[in-house]
C-alpha cells in the first residue's frame, strides 16, 4: 500500500499529517495493510509445503478453535473469531498446523464470512481429496459493533459442507456435536 494515501486520507479527516503523532503514521498503516491482506500474495502449496502424509485410518479428524482476524470487504474493519475444521480423509491427512495455515490464507484478505467459511472447505478438500470436510466459522463483526446497528454480543456463525458432511446426516451431526 502506498503510504501516500494514507497520508491524504489524514487529511481528509482533518488531521494535520505533518503533527508528531502521525509522522509515520502513513508508513505504519501501509505495513500493516501489508500484514493484514498477506493472504493475497500466498500460494497454498507453498503453504501446505508438502506436509501430507500417508492415512491410516479413515476416522474423523477436527481442529477446533483455530483463531482468525479479517477485514470486512464492506467497510474494511475487522472481523474475528474461530474457526472449527474436520475432514475424514482418504488416503491423506495434513500436518495440522498446516490446518491453521490455510485458514489464515483466506482470513487475510477482504472478506465476507460466508466466502471464507467455502474457500477453506474447498482449498481443504482439493488438497486432501478427502471424504468430506466441514468447516464452521464463528465472528464477531466490528462493523456491526462499532457502527451501523452497534450490536455488542452478535456472533455470525457460518458453515460449509463437503462430500460426506454434505451427503450423510450422521457424519454432519457428529461433527457439529464434537465442535461444541
Amino acid at each position: 500500500m502506498n503510504p501516500e494515501i494514507v497520508r491524504q486520507m489524514l487529511i481528509e479527516l482533518g488531521e494535520d499529517p505533518d503533527r508528531e503523532g502521525l509522522l509515520k503514521t502513513p508508513e505504519r498503516v501501509a505495513r500493516s495493510y501489508e500484514f493484514l491482506t498477506r493472504g493475497y500474495r500466498q500460494d497454498l502449496e507453498k503453504v501446505v509445503n508438502g506436509a501430507l502424509f500417508e492415512a491410516e485410518s479413515d476416522d474423523m479428524v477436527i481442529v477446533r478453535d483455530i483463531e482468525f482476524f479479517s477485514l470486512c470487504e464492506h467497510h474494511m474493519l475487522p472481523f474475528f473469531g474461530k474457526c472449527h475444521v474436520g475432514y475424514i480423509p482418504k488416503k491423506k491427512i495434513i500436518g495440522v498446523s498446516k490446518i491453521a495455515r490455510i485458514v489464515d490464507v483466506f482470513a487475510r484478505r477482504l472478506q465476507v464470512q460466508e466466502r471464507m467459511t467455502k474457500q477453506i472447505a474447498q482449498a481443504l478438500m482439493d488438497i486432501l481429496d478427502a471424504e468430506g470436510v466441514g468447516v464452521v466459522v464463528e465472528g464477531q463483526h466490528l462493523c456491526m459493533q462499532m457502527r451501523g446497528v452497534e450490536k455488542q454480543h452478535s456472533v455470525m456463525t457460518s458453515s460449509s459442507m463437503r462430500g460426506s458432511f454434505r451427503r450423510e446426516l450422521a457424519t454432519r451431526n457428529e461433527f457439529t456435536r464434537l465442535i461444541r
